[in-house]
């Protein structure tokens, strides 16, 4: 029976891994690896889709090799796993006939979903790392994990590293985790970034703080984009402050050395394939909140 039960468990964690994966490379050879260690902090046109990045089957998430702390979405229309076959980029040929995903979130200048940037008590303090980068990714038990370390963001005079992992498994949702290596406790700055146009709540109940933000993002890489729904759920033991700006539904930590979040999005392409059927506006968006909020 022990060996059973061993044999099962083994058998579940295979299963979740065979529904994430992960990608890192140099666009100057495509080999995928798992570590980048870089003194030049900005690798963001040198390294593949810019930075580290992993799927669940429901999503696929970025973490962009530079000073913005930003997490982008790739957003897919059906389950499965897509990120080695299209790096990120799949063509309008692959997007129309094989219903593969799309990039059509728009970070801007904020910290997309899930980033991290520092917050002092009066600004935000990006993640301008002046001692370099590195950026891994892993398999784990459940699932795969990707991290960027930044070394020497300048923070209150002081001179600390900060890690960022976001972990995916065969859920929709992926957790994002940041820590701060440093002498004095900081604060972080995270949030879901928002466009004008779109749907957006901001609330909180007894034990955690709840963002949603759905809508069109301004077009960038596609003429027509399609609207693209966002979350996130934050544990108020971590995160005291929420407010909204011109551009984010923005939280704020105590003061501590970690913090974490879950993340998840979904897109209307993906909605109106499950209901298999068009759906309107409101439809989608009232869809969209069932499954994320």
């Amino acid at each position: 029976m022990r060996t059973l039960f061993i044999a099962l468990i083994a058998t579940l964690s295979i299963d979740a891994i065979a529904q994430t994966d992960a990608s890192l490379f140099w666009r100057s050879d495509s080999l995928q690896v798992t570590e980048i260690n870089s003194e030049e902090a900005v690798q963001y046109k040198k390294v593949g889709h810019h930075g580290p990045a992993v799927e669940n089957p429901y999503m696929a998430l970025r973490l962009y090799f530079n000073n913005s702390g930003a997490i982008d979405i790739y957003s897919k229309a059906k389950t499965g796993l897509e990120l080695k076959k299209y790096l990120w980029y799949p063509s309008n040929e692959a997007i129309e006939k094989d219903n593969a995903g799309c990039d059509e979130y728009r970070v801007g200048k904020t910290v997309g979903l899930g980033g991290i940037s520092l917050w002092d008590g009066e600004k935000e303090i990006k993640l301008e790392a002046t001692k370099g980068r590195k950026a891994t990714v892993r398999v784990i038990k459940g699932g795969h994990q990707m991290t960027m370390l930044s070394r020497g963001v300048m923070y209150k005079g002081e001179l600390i590293d900060v890690e960022v992992t976001v972990t995916v498994d065969k859920s929709r949702w992926a957790k994002v985790e940041a820590r701060a290596i440093s002498k004095e406790y900081v604060q972080f700055l995270t949030g879901v970034n928002i466009h004008n146009g779109q749907s957006m709540t901001i609330s909180s109940g007894i034990f955690s703080h709840r963002l949603f933000a759905g809508g069109i993002h301004p077009a960038d890489v596609v003429e027509h984009p399609l609207p693209i729904y966002a979350a996130m759920n934050a544990k108020k033991r971590y995160w005291k402050e929420r407010d909204i700006t011109s551009d984010m539904l923005r939280l704020i930590s105590k003061p501590t050395k970690y913090v974490k979040t879950y993340v998840a999005a979904s897109c209307l392409r993906e909605l109106e394939l499950s209901e298999g059927k068009k759906l309107s506006e409101d439809e989608a968006l009232n869809l969209a909140r069932k499954i994320l909020m």
